[in-house]
């Protein structure tokens, strides 16, 4: 178990597209993602936010209030959404100290691996939706500057340059 350094933007491993992980029983590897998402913290970690480009994240949406729900997804796929558009602020432990609108959909369907091996499918609503959604993104490049318009864009990563100094 350890703590591991999260990559900071602009790290060009933020914007690669993982590959599948191969072998889902990597005990190791999510133990290691938890400890630092909690240190952190987080309520979600991709591993290539620790340098490891490939397609796992785990998340645990509830517990700052006291109820553990953590989750582990090898090889997710959202396999449907609700085109209902929900713009909140998000934050990212890759771009710490600024918040930014982002859009995403109010509600997903995953299919995704689970630790164990077994291949899992379910509905997700509300933060827990949103969390997968923000940690889907990373397994394919994409960090929340990426959904601002360039106007929006210029004026986070001047505050990020600020926050970060």
């Amino acid at each position: 178990m350890a703590v591991l350094p999260i990559l900071k933007w602009p790290d060009p491993r933020l914007s690669t597209k993982c590959a599948p992980l191969e072998d889902p029983r990597c005990d190791a590897l999510i133990r290691d993602l938890f400890d630092t998402m909690y240190a952190a913290n987080g309520r979600g970690l991709a591993a290539p936010q620790v340098g490891i480009l490939k397609r796992v994240f785990v998340m645990d949406v509830g517990w700052k209030e006291g109820t553990h729900t953590p989750m582990v997804m090898i090889n997710p796929t959202i396999m449907a959404v609700e085109r209902v558009p929900l713009t909140m602020e998000e934050g990212c432990l890759s771009l710490p100290g600024i918040m930014v609108p982002v859009e995403r959909f109010a509600a997903v369907t995953v299919q995704w691996t689970a630790a164990e091996g077994d291949i899992h499918m379910a509905d997700f609503d509300g933060f827990e939706a949103r969390c997968i959604q923000h940690e889907f993104d990373h397994l394919n490049g994409i960090v929340t500057l990426d959904h601002l318009d360039s106007e929006a864009r210029e004026r986070a990563e001047a505050e990020y340059a600020r926050e970060n100094r």
